[in-house]
């Protein structure tokens, strides 16, 4: 059985008794030469159609789809080509991101145009504390952290008393570039909790000094220092008070006595020593002590109570010490007593020396002094502190309870005479 594509037409035989005559698949092979390969080729002319009447009018219908097949062509290959693409760059970014390559996830909004740290302006706190923190350095003795400031260009540092206390050989100190230098106590100040040391290196730079006096309250202020060794460190806060008396000191040692800037920038065991500058770097106090709530010292912590020595005071004293060896404490000529005096308040003098300040003023033993240049006093401890803010030789004015009666007079305070 075949499908006559390769039958085979006898020569001999008539064209009527071939392969055609009974085939359906034959039925046309004489004329066909794409049938039969063995039919004489033939080029036929086409003649004009003989018209037999008028040619019907063709109908088409508007619905049905007009197909150009090349256009059809290229509209399939365009919408394949754009599949394709489409679907390689995708896998493609896939890819490449899974691999790490390529920007990868972008979060935030884009950067906006803002100075670089180095165009800061010259009052930011940023820019405050990159001017000073060159100046501070980190106190070590015998295991202990402290801080304090360098105040000439020859090395002289200020530093608090307590911070010192104990001092022997192992007196060094580390500044904000990570350099070391030894150093040696010149002198200290235990009553007003102030010391000088001397780093063997020169040509240092020293912090600019301000006036404590002209300071107010709401001022803004940066502490600088290592609280809990945590050394370069800047925090800032407001002045809180000004003239917050305070009494310290171990139960048997040295009492202290300030008349203290108090502010709530953070404080903290290390920082004692350390400056306390305004919004335009001058310093404006020595970071001393801090008030906690409860427990050991060795657990107090910043609750934004912090209290430091104002520089005018400082000042004074470390220039004694560095001129003499030795600080003057100033005094009022007068033995008060302390823990209040009643709900009148006020400093109540228990005896008054001879020839001394008071009593060249006309104070006697028994008045009570109420306000010291505005200052209202509560008890004694406010007399002592405010009295030895002021340098020796400076008159203040008092205001004072004798009896019944209220008084003024101003007073000439003086060096003590130790």
């Amino acid at each position: 059985m075949t499908d006559g594509w390769n039958g085979h037409r006898p020569p001999s035989s008539p064209a009527s008794s071939g392969p055609a005559a009974g085939s359906p698949w034959w039925s046309d092979a004489l004329a066909d030469p794409w049938r039969d390969p063995y039919a004489p080729s033939a080029v036929v002319v086409p003649t004009a159609p003989v018209s037999t009447g008028p040619e019907p009018e063709r109908v088409t219908d508007p619905d049905a789809p007009r197909r150009g097949p090349m256009g059809t062509i290229l509209v399939v290959c365009l919408v394949t080509a754009l599949l394709a693409g489409g679907l390689g760059g995708t896998l493609g970014y896939v890819f490449a991101v899974r691999a790490g390559v390529g920007p990868g996830t972008a979060l935030g909004a884009p950067e906006q145009d803002a100075p670089p740290a180095a165009n800061r302006a010259p009052e930011s706190l940023a820019a405050v504390a990159d001017r000073v923190m060159p100046s501070v350095v980190t106190v070590r003795v015998s295991g202990a952290i402290g801080s304090g400031f360098v105040v000439s260009p020859e090395g002289y540092v200020i530093t608090n008393d307590h911070v010192v206390e104990g001092a022997d050989d192992t007196l060094s100190v580390a500044f904000s570039d990570g350099s070391t230098a030894s150093a040696t106590l010149v002198g200290r100040d235990p009553e007003s909790d102030i010391a000088v040391i001397k780093v063997a290196r020169s040509n240092l730079t020293p912090v600019e000094l301000g006036d404590s006096d002209q300071i107010a309250v709401g001022d803004p202020v940066l502490a600088f220092g290592s609280p809990l060794a945590l050394v370069n460190t800047v925090t800032s806060g407001i002045v809180s008070a000004l003239d917050r008396t305070i009494q310290a000191g171990e139960p048997g040692g040295t009492t202290r006595y300030y008349a203290a800037i108090q502010t709530d920038a953070a404080v903290n065991q290390g920082n004692s020593g350390g400056p306390l500058v305004d919004a335009a770097g001058r310093v404006m106090g020595v970071n001393s002590v801090i008030r906690s709530v409860g427990g050991a010292d060795t657990q107090a912590g910043n609750i934004g109570l912090a209290f430091a020595i104002p520089i005018n005071q400082a000042r004074r004293v470390s220039e004694d010490i560095i001129d003499t060896g030795k600080a003057r404490r100033t005094v009022i000529g007068a033995e008060v007593s302390t823990g209040g005096t009643g709900s009148s308040g006020g400093a109540r003098l228990r005896s008054v020396q001879s020839a001394g300040p008071a009593a060249t003023a006309g104070l006697k033993a028994g008045d009570v002094i109420t306000k010291i240049d505005g200052h209202v006093l509560e008890d004694g401890t406010d007399l002592i502190a405010l009295v030895r803010k002021y340098a020796p030789g400076a008159t203040v004015a008092v205001e004072f309870r004798r009896g019944t009666g209220r008084e003024t007079a101003s007073v000439v305070l003086a060096a003590d005479a130790k």
